[in-house]
């Protein structure tokens, strides 16, 4: 009699046994199909969504500053050309403190205080997460010896810049006029204008002659 009393009890345990795994099957197989809804929701209905965003976060769109035309006479005598040499740019919302950021650059690349008031100068007028000018002009070993610090810097950068030539120096230079950095008057002029756009990517225009006209 006890044995089958013990018979029955194993098998209701086994019943038992067999309705929790077949509710554990159940919960098992719910999970995966809701994992599986998911990553088709992800990979097949929001792939251009999410395509689109991993893509913003890897690619930026910077504008490339334009190149100024060459300037002959009707003799195609050279009366302004551009050159390229290396700057060393301080972005002022990137760095913690810019008197410290400068004294500690000074120590590395020549900064004069003439350089030093161009820079405040500079700073008063444009906005501080732009880009703006320490030194330029660096020599080759100048460059050398940053990029080994570089790593101390963050928010500087050695950047290669267009400059202008006038190889007649002042023979021609009431015609052929300058070039100069654009200040925060011109900046709303070709606001107004409706011309700013096309001068993303570059830090001057003509201000004279026919720098200016050319513009």
């Amino acid at each position: 009699m006890n044995a089958g009393i013990e018979i029955r009890d194993s098998e209701r345990e086994l019943d038992r046994f067999r309705r929790r795994l077949a509710i554990l099957g159940v919960f098992v197989l719910v999970l995966f199909s809701l994992l599986f809804l998911r990553f088709l929701y992800l990979q097949v209905l929001q792939h251009g969504h999410y395509s689109t965003l991993a893509d913003a976060n890897r690619i930026s769109i910077l504008p490339i500053a334009p190149h100024r035309g060459i300037i002959v006479d009707r003799n195609g005598v050279m009366l302004a050309h551009n050159y390229s040499a290396y700057t060393l740019e301080i972005t002022p919302n990137k760095v913690e403190s810019l008197e410290a950021t400068i004294d500690e650059l000074a120590a590395i690349v020549e900064i004069t205080p003439r350089d030093r008031r161009r820079f405040r100068k500079l700073l008063d007028e444009s906005k501080r997460f732009e880009s703006l000018p320490i030194r330029t002009r660096l020599s080759d070993e100048e460059i050398a010896r940053f990029a080994v610090h570089r790593y101390r810097f963050p928010g500087v950068e050695a950047k290669a810049r267009l400059f202008r030539q006038y190889p007649q120096g002042e023979m021609f230079s009431h015609v052929v006029g300058h070039i100069g950095r654009i200040n925060q008057r011109e900046v709303e002029q070709l606001e107004n204008d409706g011309r700013l756009a096309n001068y993303r990517g570059s830090d001057y225009l003509g201000k004279t002659g026919l720098e200016q006209s050319y513009e």
